[in-house]
């Protein structure tokens, strides 16, 4: 009998904002510019993403989920790689350094009433949220969320250890880039990373690109967390697969240098440039793992926890 030919490992990103020099937010997104970007994580090695949305009034966000889920109707190839959507904010803590690169103004506590009305824009495809539970009302939304079969993130937060229990007893399952949305200056040890690095609950998401950490705070991060508890994510925005210039992020104009740094207006940064390739290699170098280890967590591990398949 032939020897059976096995496929090639395809990536699978929960958090991709952009690609290609194709800004996800963008209220002009055309079926091409999607194309585009799709075909540039095909050629990555990118078996499917979770096209993440990032804060904005609800009105904006159903618009853009109503055009991109009319886009993956329309367009098979769109299809098999936009497996869903990842809704980051508007329930995140609006305090400067929570915040990070999203608009303050726009963050509110969370409601599963309009959580519905953005779950029909998106034809039923949001797989995953990240929400700050300091928020009243977190723990109903939380538990709804996971009712409809919605992943759970806790991320851009300064949650207590009280509001991180009732957030995973509620069903939040992953913490999202555990170690940036957060102020540069924090109380040395009481602080949100260590209160969420320290539950054995949660899967630790990383941003590998050794930028949003270097390398020796990803490995000691990673070396906190139970076996089966970490995964990897570019929160890659347009520059990821394109050469360095300038380009934008809903709201904001950026400069990508040859450093790779995506640098926003406010200083800080504002997605990366991260391609889940080089992802693959970085994590690989940064923590002293073989290239089929960090394969597995790109591929295998990621496609199983958010039950896909390539």
């Amino acid at each position: 009998m032939p020897t059976p030919v096995s496929k090639p490992p395809t990536w699978f990103d929960f958090q991709v904002n952009g690609f290609s020099g194709v800004d996800f937010q963008s209220d002009t997104l055309t079926i091409e510019d999607l194309a585009r970007a799709v075909q540039g994580l095909i050629d990555d090695g990118v078996g499917g993403i979770l096209l993440t949305l990032i804060t904005d009034q609800e009105a904006s966000l159903i618009s853009r989920f109503r055009r991109v889920e009319h886009f993956r109707v329309t367009e098979a190839r769109i299809a098999a790689v936009v497996r869903g959507y990842h809704l980051e904010g508007p329930w995140l803590n609006p305090e400067q350094g929570f915040c990070g690169a999203h608009p303050p103004a726009a963050m509110c506590a969370p409601s599963l009433d309009s959580f519905d009305r953005l779950q029909e824009a998106a034809g039923g495809n949001i797989r995953l949220v990240t929400l700050a539970p300091e928020w009243p009302g977190s723990v109903p939304a939380i538990e709804g969320l996971r009712a409809r079969g919605v992943q759970v993130s806790l991320g851009h937060t300064n949650a207590s250890n009280e509001q991180i229990d009732a957030a995973i007893g509620a069903g939040a399952r992953y913490c999202t880039h555990l170690g940036n949305g957060v102020p540069l200056v924090l109380p040395r040890h009481d602080n949100v990373i260590q209160r969420l690095l320290a539950r054995d609950e949660l899967v630790a998401c990383f941003i590998p690109d050794g930028i949003h950490l270097p390398p020796f705070v990803l490995r000691n991060l990673v070396r906190a967390k139970p076996a089966g508890k970490v995964l990897f994510t570019t929160d890659a925005m347009s520059a990821a697969g394109a050469p360095p210039g300038r380009y934008r992020i809903a709201h904001m104009d950026v400069a990508v240098g040859s450093d790779g740094v995506v640098r926003g207006p406010h200083g800080g940064f504002a997605g990366s440039s991260l391609t889940p390739s080089q992802g693959v290699t970085r994590v690989a170098s940064f923590l002293g793992w073989s290239h089929a280890e960090s394969v597995n967590r790109w591929s295998r591990d990621a496609w199983e926890a958010f039950g896909l398949t390539p």
